[in-house]
């Protein structure tokens, strides 16, 4: 993965940017549609320290573009005033993980991801499943293993944003 460069300043630590991805609840996915113009939704996500889980709709627009170009750059941030903003941005490329959509039954498919059960279990507590994945067998996940993270935290300044 590619170091931050920039901002260090005002860059989170490892254990708060993965404390952050695991408290927020909605990020924002940009995928390229085939004639090149941009797309950005919101989508319920979860962090396993590693990689980020994106549990989407199979019948969505995002979808068909990132199965076209699984090239993807996700945002999750929080804050309102300036001296507030914080947040992490992903890039890389995604992978399908699992049966599309995904039912929970029985898969004849490739091996199962072995972090996709952590994914689901972290998914189900994150939005009030309880223990035990919701299969709707409308969804399906993505796995981005990101190659470039980029943190920002603005409290750091301290009120100074002249610098």
């Amino acid at each position: 993965m590619r170091e931050q460069r920039h901002g260090r300043r005002v860059m989170m630590t490892p254990d708060e940017r993965d404390t952050f991805l695991r408290d927020q609840r909605t990020c924002r996915v940009a995928s390229v549609a085939e004639d090149g113009r941009p797309h950005v939704t919101p989508l319920w996500f979860v962090w396993d320290g590693s990689a980020l889980w994106l549990y989407s709709i199979t019948r969505s627009r995002r979808w068909a573009e990132l199965a076209h170009d699984p090239r993807v750059a996700v945002v999750v941030d929080a804050g309102e005033e300036y001296g507030e903003l914080r947040g992490v941005e992903l890039t890389g490329t995604v992978q399908q993980v699992g049966e599309a959509p995904r039912t929970g039954l029985s898969y004849a498919g490739p091996p199962l991801d072995p972090g996709l059960d952590v994914a689901e279990k972290l998914f189900a507590e994150k939005y009030g499943f309880g223990e035990v994945m919701f299969h709707d067998g409308r969804h399906a996940w993505l796995r981005l293993a990101p190659e470039g993270l980029t943190s920002w935290d603005f409290r750091r300044l301290n009120g100074d944003f002249a610098r």
